[in-house]
């Protein structure tokens, strides 16, 4: 007989990333660190942690205030938008996401939450620790046609939606639109195709981003016909 936890490992696939201090940061993050402030080995009651690190670490969600000044904060953010059916897309060797190969992928037409696999998910595999200033994101372009297109949710697997030193129109196309960005995602050996998101980032008042448990949820053959309900 199949064990509780097989089951449950064959339904649902975690393509968050495991927040510890050896997860790669952005330049200029305080990055990660757990403290324990009470333990029971220590006498204490009971054991207590105190977490440090900022809103964008790991898999994390951005919302319009982060580069909008008078944008919607995090706890403001429509759950319909970050739990539904999205679409995982493959573009495995471009070091660029352009306008051309988003109009290239197989996205069902009534689509609204696209994930993009690229080169970046061989880092999370190979369990690289330092920042890469070459990972694979989006142009400007590509984000006006995110817009274009009706997608409500765009994911990638890296920790910025735009290019190192790119300046944030990127960001901000997506974000005036009112698409809801999801950054840091682990899409190692996620196949192309249809599949149930649930992304819940942490209720912060006045956040401009939150850290999220984001998972994918395989569907049925009957399921997958369903593309783009919420």
């Amino acid at each position: 007989m199949m064990s509780p936890n097989n089951v449950y490992a064959s339904k649902f696939i975690d393509i968050s990333l495991t927040l510890s201090p050896d997860i790669p940061i952005w330049p200029g993050s305080v990055g990660f660190r757990l403290t324990p402030t009470k333990r029971l080995e220590a006498g204490d009651t009971e054991n207590v942690s105190r977490l440090d690190c900022d809103v964008h670490i790991g898999t994390h969600v951005d919302a319009p205030r982060h580069f909008l000044t008078n944008g919607a904060t995090v706890e403001q953010l429509p759950l319909d938008v970050l739990i539904g059916q999205a679409f995982v897309g493959c573009v495995p060797e471009d070091d660029l996401v352009t306008r051309g190969k988003l109009a290239g992928l197989d996205i069902p037409n009534n689509a609204n939450r696209l994930l993009l696999r690229t080169r970046n998910s061989h880092f999370w595999e190979r369990g690289v620790s330092r920042f890469r200033k070459d990972y694979v994101a989006l142009t400007a372009e590509a984000a006006h046609w995110v817009v274009e297109r009706g997608i409500r949710l765009i994911g990638v697997d890296y920790l910025s939606v735009q290019c190192w030193q790119d300046p944030p129109r990127t960001h901000e196309v997506l974000l005036e639109a009112g698409v809801v960005i999801l950054e840091g995602l682990n899409l190692a050996g996620v196949e192309e195709g249809t599949y149930d998101l649930i992304c819940l980032p942490l209720k912060i008042a006045g956040a401009e981003g939150s850290p999220a448990r984001a998972v994918l949820r395989r569907l049925t053959p009957l399921a997958s016909r369903e593309v783009g309900g919420t």
